[in-house]
């Protein structure tokens, strides 16, 4: 046998997975079995990720974007230590657990907070991969596992998207799609698309 040839590949795969038990190998079959279906899943729901109702809180700078059209936020606002404003300028000063009525007044939903400045989860300029990457790096995203990044995509900030109040364009994939479709990905493996 030479070094490197399949047939040496398949002997070493089968010892290791006789060493490691079945249950590993059918695993990384499922895995990779999965993948495809995964980043579709992923890739359905990178319209909502995009769309200003989210990127207004990932965006650059220490400080959240507002409106459609995502300019800087009034009153000089900034993210502050923990992500929820400083001094008197806290988020919770203006938002409140619901929205307030009337035309771009301020939205509202519990705990309005960018993401802190020490995992800021900047989405702006990336790729869907390279968005994908970030969201599963726990260093990057809060030691979050993907099954507490599902359940951070169906808290009541991130919901707040389907319901932005008067005068905000809402996300435009449904609730019930966008949630279905991130629980997909997870439990599918959570492959990222190609590009």
């Amino acid at each position: 046998m030479r070094p490197g040839s399949g047939r040496e590949a398949s002997i070493a795969a089968a010892v290791v997975a006789g060493l490691l038990g079945p249950g590993v190998f059918l695993a990384r079959q499922a895995g990779a079995a999965g993948e495809p279906a995964a980043a579709a899943a992923f890739a359905s729901i990178v319209p909502v990720l995009r769309h200003p109702r989210c990127m207004n809180c990932h965006s650059s700078g220490d400080f959240p974007r507002q409106g459609d059209d995502s300019h800087p936020h009034a009153m000089d606002v900034r993210r502050g230590p923990g992500g929820h404003g400083v001094t008197a300028q806290k988020c919770e000063t203006c938002h409140q657990d619901h929205n307030l009525d009337g035309r771009n007044m301020p939205p509202g939903a519990p705990d309005w907070h960018l993401p802190p400045p020490s995992t800021p989860m900047v989405w702006r300029g990336l790729t869907d991969r390279q968005l994908c990457e970030l969201l599963k790096d726990r260093r990057q995203n809060g030691n979050r596992s993907v099954d507490q990044i599902v359940e951070h995509m169906a808290t009541p900030l991130v919901l707040w998207g389907w319901q932005p109040g008067e005068g905000r364009t809402p996300v435009p994939v449904s609730e019930a799609q966008f949630t279905a479709k991130v629980k997909e990905w997870a439990a599918q493996g959570a492959a990222c698309p190609a590009r």
